[in-house]
């Protein structure tokens, strides 16, 4: 395998999101070597402390009359409520993202369960990208509404947010924003230096 060709792969990735992403969705052989790449990411051998739930079909209709839900109890209003619906059924194919940290683990503690569940998500993205296909994680306050919640949550989980795919309508039209990579890799000295 060559480094140097998968490189410009990585560094091409960019988030899309749901409004710029269109038919079709990932099939279930595609979802499973997303997943599969998910899995590589660093989780402590046979801890896995994420779930991926996909939503799709009659699914997607419940999961925006959730959403419509979530945003009356927030005070949006109906009009509020009906595009909060809208967004969720823009992407074809959204994989919600449930955390099942073990808070008592002896050896893992809950920080890197977390990063676990970061460095699954980025993975899944990746592949997703390297497949052809578009895809941004989303949160915000619907992770935190209790009826959302237990709809994709069973006891000991945490909703963390969704993952929405498909193919990209359209490339952001220049270079994304990102910090420069000296702004985060830098020296560490003793004692500790804060710009």
């Amino acid at each position: 395998m060559n480094p140097n060709a998968l490189l410009p792969l990585l560094l091409d990735r960019y988030s899309v999101g749901p409004k710029h992403l269109a038919e079709p969705g990932p099939d279930d052989a595609q979802l499973a070597l997303m997943t599969a790449a998910a899995l590589r990411a660093p989780d402590h051998a046979e801890l896995v402390p994420f779930r991926f739930k996909v939503v799709r079909g009659d699914a997607r209709t419940a999961m925006a009359a959730l959403f419509a839900g979530a945003a009356s109890e927030a005070g949006k209003g109906e009009e509020g409520a009906a595009l909060d619906a809208e967004r969720a059924l823009r992407p074809p194919v959204t994989v919600a993202v449930v955390a099942r940290i073990d808070l008592g683990h002896p050896l893992v503690p809950a920080h890197e369960q977390w990063a676990a569940v970061g460095g699954a998500v980025a993975n899944f993205l990746m592949a997703a990208h390297l497949l052809g296909f578009g895809g941004k994680m989303l949160s915000g306050a619907k992770v935190r509404n209790a009826a959302v919640a237990a709809a994709f949550c069973e006891p000991g989980e945490t909703l963390a947010g969704w993952i929405a795919l498909g193919t990209p309508s359209r490339k952001p039209a220049g270079p994304s924003r990102k910090p420069d990579p000296g702004q985060v890799l830098i020296d560490w000295h003793l004692p500790c230096k804060r710009d």
